[in-house]
């Protein structure tokens, strides 16, 4: 027996998997195995006493992080087509911004387009309305002044509440002007110009006799005043076409509400 002993622990020291590397694998060592166990302790000690300090808003705030800095890695086909849209849009209205500043390639063309601006302003249009309402003698006139006023006032409204719900910039850094500020027309879209002169061209086409050259010049000035506003950079192509619709649906709005001749001469008396 004696004998046998040393044979065995011989055997076991000359085995290879005996060795310590390869007992390591199966049975951690006692001392690694305390040691991975007292870090852990102190570690969750550590982190229990760092989240009893932090404030419930931090965690909070650490909870949401990753949620709200997440990519959206599959977008959808409309969002894709809606990006493109508007980074083109945002591109070709940079592009015809030219009498945005005085710097601009058609800067010394930019107190003209001003001017062509103003002549689809809100102000001038009410203040020569409310002239021409004094100087009116007739009842038709009356009638189609009145109506007139009205669909200049719903215009200044609607695109006021609809320029506040989108608070959209314009391509260009620019203030507003006095007249603007007076309009409330401080944002890009929709374009109040282009809404007000799509809705007078129309107006006017459909409530005054007018020769077919005056009818080609009445359109084309719609047009031009959009255009203006894009080149001094205080709207995007896509604020100007989408005021153009909004005029015409104030036109057709008007048409529903249309106030008769008594109406207009009941309001007139009050006035």
């Amino acid at each position: 027996m004696p004998a046998s002993q040393p044979r065995s622990r011989a055997r076991d020291r000359n085995n290879v998997l005996n060795r310590a590397e390869f007992l390591s694998l199966n049975q951690p060592l006692k001392g690694n195995q305390e040691s991975r166990s007292s870090s852990r302790k102190q570690s969750g000690q550590a982190g229990a006493a760092g989240a009893q300090n932090t404030n419930p808003k931090e965690r909070r705030q650490s909870q949401q992080l990753p949620e709200e800095d997440c990519m959206q890695l599959n977008p959808s086909f409309k969002g894709i087509a809606f990006n493109s849209l508007l980074a083109i849009d945002i591109c070709m209205s940079k592009r015809l911004g030219v009498c945005a500043n005085r710097a601009s390639s058609w800067g010394g063309a930019r107190s003209m387009i001003n001017l062509l601006g103003i002549t689809g302003h809100g102000i001038p249009w009410i203040a020569g309305t409310l002239i021409c309402l004094v100087k009116s003698s007739t009842l038709a006139g009356q009638e189609v002044l009145m109506n007139l006023l009205l669909a200049l006032l719903l215009d200044i409204m609607i695109v006021a509440g609809l320029q506040k719900l989108a608070k959209r910039k314009g391509p260009y850094d620019i203030n507003p002007g006095l007249l603007d500020y007076l309009t409330m027309d401080t944002y890009a879209f929709p374009a109040g110009h282009a809404s007000r002169v799509a809705m007078l061209s129309k107006f006017f086409l459909n409530h005054l006799v007018l020769a077919i050259p005056l009818r080609i010049l009445l359109v084309l000035w719609a047009l031009c005043v959009g255009l203006s506003r894009v080149m001094i950079g205080r709207h995007h192509i896509t604020d100007v076409l989408s005021g153009f619709v909004f005029g015409y649906l104030q036109f057709r709005l008007v048409e529903l509400i249309w106030m008769s001749s008594n109406t207009c001469q009941m309001l007139i008396s009050i006035w």
